[in-house]
């Protein structure tokens, strides 16, 4: 086996054992790092990368977003809205090029990631 797949079969074995917990910062972190080469892409003016990150990034939002269940906690409706802000967002850097608002976003991100990842680890732990 190459390297390239050992690595995919490990992150995929990683994916499919992982709790719901490190599932979340999981994407998150993916989130994150997909926002941080975006912007680091428009700088360099290559737009085709910055747009196939901040493509996965929607991904990741959307997916975070139908994972979300609103009504099991009284945050819910404002992560759900923060979700749709952070995909419009991260449309409109894409299509227009945006530097600006990908800071914005990473901006938010960052601190949900590393709150998020507090909370699991906390769960864990207990």
């Amino acid at each position: 086996m190459s390297a390239a797949s050992l690595r995919a079969r490990y992150m995929g074995d990683a994916v499919t054992t992982a709790s719901p917990q490190r599932l979340l910062v999981m994407l998150y972190d993916r989130l994150a790092l997909d926002l941080e080469r975006a912007q680091s892409a428009l700088a360099a003016g290559d737009r085709e990368e910055a747009g196939a990150q901040l493509q996965h990034a929607q991904e990741i939002v959307l997916e975070l977003l139908a994972s979300l269940q609103v009504d099991a906690w009284e945050g819910g409706p404002r992560l759900a809205a923060l979700y749709n802000w952070l995909v419009t967002e991260l449309v409109t850097a894409n299509v227009k090029g945006d530097a600006n608002r990908v800071s914005s976003c990473r901006q938010v991100v960052e601190p949900l990631r590393d709150a998020w990842r507090q909370a699991a680890a906390a769960f864990t732990s207990a």
